[in-house]
């Protein structure tokens, strides 16, 4: 099965005061020489509010961030160990976390293979949700359709906060602040069992990580025995490198092939990311590839090495669509493309407002129909001064003039000497 936006959104929103039904938490407190500092079980609802909603927090959290990105659908590894391991998760989510020789052995399996140079806490929670029946039209019905019992595991980081100053009340005086260790939201975390389809799926993992850049596979492997997935940011950074290295140093060309390529991965996104709750994500193998490289203007040999070093490197798992798209890229290049039209517009304005050199109509045939039969620009205080008099019978419009006047009368400059 594959997990949805949906699925997601789903579980976040019963992660609230009203909504939330998580019984039991569990956690260790491991400081940076891998030792344990302090072990504890909670009831979640009986805590203060304070410390009730920042433990909310961070379960909420580990069930953020985008799918493909930093939120990962894994399977089990094919393999007795991993087999081991997925029965262990079983076992722990069933006891309820009741067992502390089972979350024993889940804190000492985190410890020992995760790698984390500072302080970190772990917590782990337990939940049961009543799955309510929703119809066609996505309206809740009474009855229910599933219990989904699952635990959500949370990985912190424990930092000692910045020095700074505060008023010391005790001594009614600005002084340096007392410096305490603070818990930060989840580096990594998990969701087990998935929940996929508005169901439960013991045969994978939902994970998550914040930063896209390093997945932690040895946490994948080691600790929950699926098989490494790369997020978004790895699977785009290697296939960049797939493109730029088949070009070698042909840096320029390689440049434009590769955002011609991404403004096509752009185009097959569009419509499936309008549906993406719905949608599954679209998978790009060889076949894609090639199909989006195949109007691409580059020599057939550099196609070809792309496709086989594209398939080497993706091998029996291709990434989605959206995640090898560089959505910075592709919108600088919109950008650039939007200010080179209206620069294109402005030019071809001004050649229709400029005269044509070719043109012999008189300008005054070009007035406005309708409008007055003389049209004067002169300044403020030249207009003040014209007045309308009778000369040898004909009514004019009389100017005065000083020295050193000039005058254009329709576009052609005009003496002003007697």
């Amino acid at each position: 099965m594959n997990i949805t936006k949906r699925d997601v959104l789903e579980l976040r929103r019963r992660l609230t005061k009203k909504e939330c039904t998580i019984g039991r938490m569990c956690g260790c407190y491991v400081n940076g020489s891998k030792n344990v500092i302090l072990k504890f079980a909670e009831s979640l609802v009986d805590l203060d509010d304070e410390e009730f909603y920042k433990y909310l927090e961070i379960a909420k959290k580990a069930l953020s961030g985008t799918l493909g990105s930093n939120l990962l659908e894994l399977e089990f590894a094919p393999t007795d160990d991993a087999a081991e391991r997925q029965q262990f998760l079983l076992t722990l989510k069933s006891s309820k976390l009741k067992n502390d020789d089972l979350l024993d052995r889940l804190y000492e399996q985190i410890i020992e293979r995760y790698e984390c140079a500072g302080n970190y806490l772990i917590l782990v929670f337990h939940d049961i949700y009543d799955v309510i029946i929703r119809t066609d039209d996505r309206a809740k019905l009474d009855e229910s359709e599933e219990i989904y019992e699952y635990m959500i595991c949370a990985v912190c980081p424990v930092e000692l906060s910045k020095a700074a100053l505060g008023y010391r009340e005790d001594e009614n005086r600005i002084g340096a602040r007392m410096r305490d260790w603070v818990v930060g939201l989840p580096d990594i975390g998990f969701t087990y069992p998935a929940f996929s389809d508005r169901s439960s799926d013991v045969h994978a993992v939902m994970y998550y990580v914040k930063n896209g850049k390093d997945s932690h596979p040895e946490f994948i492997e080691n600790v929950l025995g699926c098989e490494a997935k790369r997020t978004a940011t790895e699977e785009k950074n290697a296939f960049t490198s797939i493109v730029k290295n088949a070009f070698g140093e042909q840096e320029d060309q390689a440049d434009r092939a590769f955002l011609k390529i991404q403004k096509n991965l752009s185009v097959m996104t569009a419509v499936q990311e309008e549906d993406a709750a719905e949608l599954p994500p679209i998978p790009v193998t060889r076949q894609t590839v090639a199909e989006v490289i195949s109007d691409v203007d580059m020599p057939e040999e550099i196609r070809q090495r792309i496709e086989q070093d594209y398939a080497r490197e993706f091998d029996g798992a291709p990434p989605a669509a959206q995640n090898l798209v560089d959505r910075k890229l592709v919108a600088a290049n919109l950008e650039r493309a939007r200010v080179a039209e209206l620069e294109q517009e402005v030019v071809s304005l001004r050649q229709k407002l400029r005269p044509s050199s070719d043109d012999n109509t008189p300008p005054w045939e070009n007035l406005p129909s309708g409008g007055p039969d003389i049209i004067l620009q002169v300044p403020d205080e030249k207009a003040a001064s014209i007045q309308v008099r009778t000369v040898n019978g004909q009514k004019c419009l009389v100017i005065p003039l000083s020295g050193g006047e000039s005058a254009s009368i329709n576009g052609v400059n005009t003496p002003l000497e007697a």
